[in-house]
């Protein structure tokens, strides 16, 4: 039978080429998409690690007249003081601007002996920070106010730096490079997915913020009471405003969130419709030939049903000549595919890329089932008389 029909497809090789062509480039398509699809569910099945409901982010100016370091101390501990007073708040923490889901970032490559270099985020973060996140401590210990004053210093790390630079292997106690400064590890806490639901998880450490950055620090993040409303945050801003001055604004960490993520699933939704539009194409492409194919064989199906063949084995093949053209477009498509994770493009998990081939696969194969089982039922109900009639 495979032999039967590779004669047939042998000897259209001009026509069939296009079909071969045509899911050839909607399997790079789909591999693309799927890709993409695959890997961005993989991200927004890992856990938060953190709580971002009922955390409330205010950013202002530092006042101007603030300048020494006791000045700052002593704004930082009133403004807290201030704030923890109010029913609704339960915990403040400064940190620097690159809080979660914010655009703001900041990074810098760290390596442990020279060696495993990689690019981390950077956070400022004080005592409160990891209670206000209900973070969690995988090994080690948190940041304290004596930690930014330390000569050397103090940092908390998360798992996947530790993973990238330790390898397995213990980091509490270790000391790491960046940019000619050492740093020492005290903590190891548990991956945060502060980038958005869709984002992978990067590598990064929390460092206590000193009194230099103190000066420049105008982010704080607060832990409010599960319920509190709209009319509290009015109070509030009335509350920071006495205090600091204009220039303030609060945001919920749960609504910078949905906004995160709608942006991340923007390029995917493009991706999605422009796919769209070519698979419609495609498949009314190979449905206009398999019916061409139809008419133009109508004398030789005819002659094959007035010998004898049913109507269903005719059907079945003109779907299996179409799966055969279709599988060979696969094997084509599938060669340049596996090269992907083989030569690590883009730095993508390698189980990423093969369930992207096998979805693909799977598609490309029901499309071409949908688009010649109607042709194919067509073909199965030609009467041979009037088929050899017409002949």
């Amino acid at each position: 039978m495979l032999t039967h029909l590779f004669k047939l497809i042998w000897n259209k090789k001009k026509q069939n080429a296009l079909l071969i062509t045509e899911m050839f480039v909607s399997f790079i398509v789909m591999f693309a998409i799927f890709t993409m699809a695959v890997y961005s569910y993989s991200n927004y099945k890992q856990p938060m690690g953190f709580d971002y409901e009922n955390v409330w982010a205010v950013n202002f100016t530092p006042p101007e007249n603030i300048q020494s370091s006791d000045s700052v101390t002593i704004f930082h501990e009133t403004l807290k003081k201030t704030l923890l007073s109010t029913t609704q708040i339960t915990d403040v923490s400064f940190t620097g601007s690159n809080i979660p889901f914010s655009a703001n970032s900041s990074n810098t490559q760290v390596n442990f002996e020279g060696r495993n270099r990689t690019m981390s985020n950077v956070y400022g973060a004080e005592e409160t920070f990891l209670k206000v996140l209900n973070m969690q401590m995988k090994s080690g210990r948190w940041l304290t106010k004596a930690d930014a004053e330390s000569k050397t210093p103090q940092i908390v790390i998360n798992r996947k730096l530790a993973e990238e630079l330790f390898e397995g292997k213990d980091a509490v106690g270790k000391t790491i490079g960046n940019d000619g400064e050492k740093m020492k590890v005290i903590g190891v806490v548990e991956n945060i997915k502060d980038k958005g639901a869709y984002q992978a998880i990067e590598g990064g450490y929390f460092r206590a913020i000193d009194s230099g950055w103190a000066k420049g620090t105008g982010t704080m993040l607060l832990k409010v009471k599960p319920g509190t409303d709209a009319a509290f945050e009015s109070k509030l801003f009335k509350t920071l405003s006495n205090a600091i001055g204009t220039n303030i604004e609060i945001e919920h960490l749960d609504k910078k969130l949905v906004s995160k993520n709608k942006l991340m699933l923007v390029p995917m939704i493009i991706a999605f419709v422009v796919g769209g539009f070519l698979i419609i194409n495609v498949a009314l492409g190979l449905f206009g030939v398999l019916w061409y194919n139809i008419n133009k064989r109508r004398g030789e199906i005819g002659l094959r049903r007035a010998v004898g063949a049913t109507g269903n084995s005719v059907s079945k093949q003109l779907v299996m000549e179409a799966l055969v053209l279709s599988t060979i477009s696969l094997i084509i498509g599938c060669f340049f595919a596996v090269q992907f994770p083989l030569l690590n493009v883009f730095d993508l998990p390698a189980g990423v890329y093969v369930a992207a081939i096998v979805l693909a696969v799977i598609f490309i194969y029901g499309l071409v089932t949908v688009c010649a089982l109607y042709p194919g039922k067509q073909a199965a109900a030609i009467y041979p008389a009037v088929a050899l009639h017409e002949e």
